[in-house]
């Protein structure tokens, strides 16, 4: 590319990045020293339209406030069709013109946006990292950014922040309403929060959803994820197969699937296919696979798995279920919650197949094993939930067992063990 217009895009780009308008705090970035601080390349990936670029945004700004000055930044978003000729020859074009426009002093911070338009990318960023004082940020809408191909080049040279779609306590930031611990206790208070929880289990999390309330351009999100994300990086030619997956795994949010349910219900003739095509949504943040815990490995890799989205607006919007079950769904919010958490996490079924939602794992002990219900006020649905906590209990040796429901809050015994139910916002607002 000409050295002309490489700067022509890198004095454009930089206004981008310096736009700060409506730019919301991510809890991802609530300790955020070691992410300017570390000498590592920040590798930033997640779902296509979740905010990478904002906070790439957020972590300039937050440059800028310490007294880095504007020169030494240089902001690249790959997405940009004028790079759509760009090789990976390029990039030492990209750095010169960089220089000669802005004649930076001292340590440079590089961000590049969607770098896996780019092929061998990694062969350059290793470079850079190895010989010149820059820092560097990379984001991608793919997991596979971190996979065996970039492995040798970037193998304890990176580290990892995934970016998902506004949590509700940052839905709420976004709404403007502020609250405090002891603000939880406030009825008038809860009552705001209990309404913006539905508002966000109808919008999701995706900022511009959030931002606009126009819930049409999910049906968009979900063709750009499913096309530019998987089909075409995956070169599949039966784009048939792949839609209508994913069109049952929206409609099927937090049940479990087995792969030969899936093959059959489909039609498809190859088991390795629906495998792959599942890889590929994990691998584009689309969908996740919650796996069964079991102190049997065989029993973990060959027991079916539960499906969840990325956002339950977004599943809804592509959905040919009518009907939905609001428990799955929100059962759905407190798995990206646990995400969010960093937690290690399972489902689990008992010999008797009484099932508990969530059961959480640090190192080698089980900590809390959750249920999400909407509402236990049923006695047949009280039984069945703390049935299933306490099996869970005697079997695994839970420290604490928790049912979250829309409104209950209350500690219980029930055959002399421990539960406590409390309300879905409380939980997602008490890190």
């Amino acid at each position: 590319m000409q050295i002309s217009k490489l700067k022509e895009i890198i004095v454009e780009h930089k206004k981008g990045l310096l736009r700060f308008d409506d730019l919301i705090n991510r809890d991802v970035l609530s300790k955020s020293n070691w992410v300017v601080e570390s000498k590592e390349i920040i590798v930033i990936t997640g779902v296509r339209r979740s905010g990478k670029s904002s906070l790439m945004k957020l972590i300039a700004r937050e440059l800028l406030s310490t007294g880095v000055p504007e020169s030494n930044l240089l902001y690249i978003n790959f997405d940009d069709d004028r790079l759509i000729s760009f090789t990976v020859e390029d990039f030492d074009r990209l750095l010169n013109a960089y220089l000669e426009l802005n004649g930076p002093i001292g340590k440079k911070y590089f961000f590049l946006d969607e770098i896996q338009n780019v092929k061998m990318w990694e062969k350059w960023i290793n470079r850079l990292y190895e010989f010149e004082n820059v820092k560097i940020f990379v984001t991608g809408s793919n997991s596979s950014m971190l996979s065996s191909e970039y492995s040798t080049y970037l193998t304890g040279r990176n580290r990892q922040i995934i970016n998902f779609p506004f949590s509700f306590s940052e839905y709420l930031t976004f709404k403007n309403i502020s609250y405090n611990q002891g603000d939880l206790f406030d009825r008038d208070k809860i009552n705001v929060i209990k309404r913006e929880l539905n508002n966000f289990y109808i919008n999701g999390g995706f900022p511009e959803i959030v931002k606009n309330e126009d819930l049409s351009l999910l049906e968009q999100y979900f063709k750009d994820i499913l096309y530019r994300d998987i089909i075409v990086r995956h070169g599949i030619k039966n784009n048939k197969e792949v839609r209508e997956l994913a069109l049952i795994l929206s409609s099927e949010i937090a049940t479990n699937q087995s792969y030969q349910k899936l093959k059959n219900v489909l039609n498809i003739k190859s088991l390795t296919s629906i495998k792959q095509y599942i890889g590929y949504f994990s691998e584009s943040y689309l969908f996740f696979q919650l796996g069964l815990f079991s102190n049997s490995l065989k029993q973990q890799i060959y027991n079916s798995k539960k499906n969840y989205c990325i956002d339950i607006a977004l599943a809804n919007s592509v959905s040919f279920v009518t009907s939905r079950n609001e428990g799955r769904l929100y059962e759905n919010i407190i798995y990206l919650e646990l995400l969010r958490r960093n937690e290690e996490i399972y489902y689990w079924k008992s010999s008797s197949d009484k099932e508990v939602d969530f059961v959480i794992k640090k190192g080698t002990n089980l900590l809390t094993a959750i249920q999400v219900s909407i509402d236990i006020s049923n006695d047949a649905t009280k039984e069945r939930e703390f049935s299933a906590l306490l099996c869970a209990q005697r079997e695994l040796g839970m420290d604490e067992l928790t049912v979250l429901t829309k409104d209950d809050e209350y500690d219980i015994k029930y055959h002399d063990t421990n539960i406590s139910v409390k309300p879905i916002w409380k939980y997602l607002l008490n890190k």
